[in-house]
């Protein structure tokens, strides 16, 4: 049987796009990005007209593939939207390998500094800046030869993310092949001023000592057979106590004695115990630079990592990148960032954390099938939802 024809793309199904009116400026600073090759002043289809469709496929539902895009730049309303002529589907395969998508990186960043943190209070102003970091896997095909993982027949790119816990927003990240390092890559995308709260794959002496002179802090999961100087034991409250830690010990030096010592400051390990969902408990190894810190919001900082992991999931299950559009790495590239930017506008427009039912609510917006009034009371009973 032949596969069911996907319905063309009419004008009716896309609205809204006045919404998009927030990354329009930044988006203009792309003009000129890959046009240096053309001397002879030919080329009508620019960077930034190639970022608005990518976000027009995030954000409208009826647009589903590569194909679709180039059916909506026939489109009367999309033509005046982007200032261009239609698209031909040869040239959208060729910007992904045109286009650099590093300057894409900047906006993603310049996008998280507008957030506002969506958790006030004493809690947050103590974990201010609180950043997971992770990677995670995008699945790619066996001919994408670059995206190197486990082995010739496994093939994958990575998502290096940093993650703004507070903000709900992603404020930093870097696409490799699905072999690369995490700790290298968060080495390379250190900033100033944050709170850093990571995993066992990131525990390494070397990079905690990184992260200190970049003018940061860090909350990090070590193993718990990790060697260490005990300076001062501390004893614990009963909010403490409530809250699983089991030890709170100041220690000069982490490592053996034969270890070097990259950190050659005091340091903090906060033991707590967590319930694993089988019911069985296990011990967390956190150490961090905060000596100031209650040691329950140590352990509550590493809660909040989880955060990052429902990111992934609301990234590639709600926005739809485990599909990918491109098989280069620059494609790749262009694609997450646009899907990060797609993210980070929904929060910037909602003032709430995404999730799926205002996700659905915004694209029925875009679509014409809700009103603005509908999605004022939508995000209204969010709202009061996240205060109870």
């Amino acid at each position: 049987m032949a596969a069911k024809r996907k319905p063309k793309v009419r004008e009716n199904d896309l609205q809204g796009f006045k919404y998009f009116d927030l990354v329009f400026p930044l988006l203009e600073r792309l003009r000129d990005v890959g046009t240096a090759r053309d001397k002879a002043g030919n080329r009508d289809f620019f960077f930034d007209q190639y970022a608005t469709l990518l976000l027009l496929y995030f954000f409208n539902p009826v647009v589903t593939s590569l194909r679709a895009l180039q059916q909506a730049s026939t489109l009367d309303k999309v033509q005046k939207l982007l200032g261009a002529p239609r698209v031909a589907l040869g040239s959208l395969s060729e910007a992904a390998g045109v286009f650099d998508a590093e300057p894409l990186r900047d906006i993603v960043q310049e996008l998280s500094t507008r957030a506002l943190p969506l958790e006030r209070g004493h809690t947050a102003e103590a974990l201010r800046g609180l950043t997971a970091v992770d990677g995670s896997l995008l699945p790619a095909l066996p001919r994408m030869l670059w995206a190197l993982w486990q082995d010739d027949t496994h093939h994958a790119a990575k998502l290096h993310l940093q993650f703004d816990i507070l903000k709900a927003v992603p404020c930093d990240a870097t696409i490799t092949p699905g072999a690369s390092s995490e700790p290298d890559q968060m080495r390379l995308m250190l900033q100033a001023g944050r709170l850093y709260v990571t995993d066992r794959g990131y525990a390494s002496y070397q990079l905690f000592r990184d992260i200190l002179d970049a003018g940061s802090s860090f909350v990090a999961r070590v193993k718990d057979n990790t060697a260490y100087t005990v300076d001062q034991e501390r004893p614990l409250s009963p909010t403490d106590r409530q809250a699983g830690v089991l030890r709170d010990v100041v220690i000069s030096k982490l490592g053996s004695d034969h270890h070097k010592d990259y950190l050659k400051q005091k340091l903090r390990l906060v033991i707590v115990v967590r319930t694993k969902p089988d019911g069985s408990s296990e011990e967390l190894w956190l150490v961090t630079d905060r000596l100031d810190l209650p040691a329950e919001l140590v352990g509550l900082a590493y809660k909040y990592r989880w955060t990052i992991e429902l990111f992934f999931r609301w990234f590639k299950c709600i926005l739809g990148c485990r599909h990918l559009i491109s098989e280069g790495p620059n494609g790749v590239a262009i694609q997450c960032y646009i899907a990060l930017i797609a993210s980070l506008l929904l929060v910037l427009w909602t003032g709430c954390k995404p999730n799926k039912r205002t996700w659905e609510m915004i694209l029925f917006y875009l679509m014409g099938w809700a009103t603005l009034e509908e999605v004022d009371r939508h995000l209204d009973a969010q709202a009061a939802k996240s205060r109870k």
